[in-house]
């Protein structure tokens, strides 16, 4: 199985996940976003790493403090309704419209992850595959 099969199958995983309803309680952040993790699963067929999914909803305006992940994630983004701007490590800022997505490679810089909208909210679900002992998932940076 190639890795963009893999990854096509966890999307199609987290979305199915999504559907049916399987929420944990969420955690609102101070800067108008929630976030509610959505499967956490090890991967039987890769010892150590996991699958985890979280969505993220962000108020009108919201956004996400400058942040890093845990060294050993990679991350699938994909927006669920609205628009999200983002810009990882040094590259172009760039809005992502309902329908788009984007990747983060293990150690990535997040500098920009908001709500393109000032009116309108938005989602985002961020499939994680992960060093399965590798905590936080998120690291702010000041």
């Amino acid at each position: 199985m190639t890795l963009r099969s893999a990854l096509k199958s966890t999307l199609l995983a987290a979305t199915a996940i999504l559907a049916i309803g399987t929420l944990v309680p969420a955690m609102a952040h101070d800067a108008g976003e929630t976030v509610a993790l959505q499967f956490d699963q090890a991967i039987p067929n890769l010892p150590g790493k996991s699958l985890i999914a979280v969505t993220v909803d962000y108020a009108p305006g919201a956004a996400s403090p400058t942040h890093e992940h845990s060294k050993s994630a990679f991350i699938f983004a994909y927006v669920l309704s609205g628009a999200i701007d983002s810009q990882v490590n040094d590259g172009p800022a760039k809005t992502y419209r309902a329908g788009e997505s984007f990747e983060e490679a293990p150690g990535a810089l997040h500098r920009v992850s908001r709500n393109a909208s000032a009116t309108e909210p938005a989602k985002l679900l961020a499939v994680f595959i992960v060093d399965t002992n590798d905590k936080p998932l998120t690291i702010p940076v000041q």
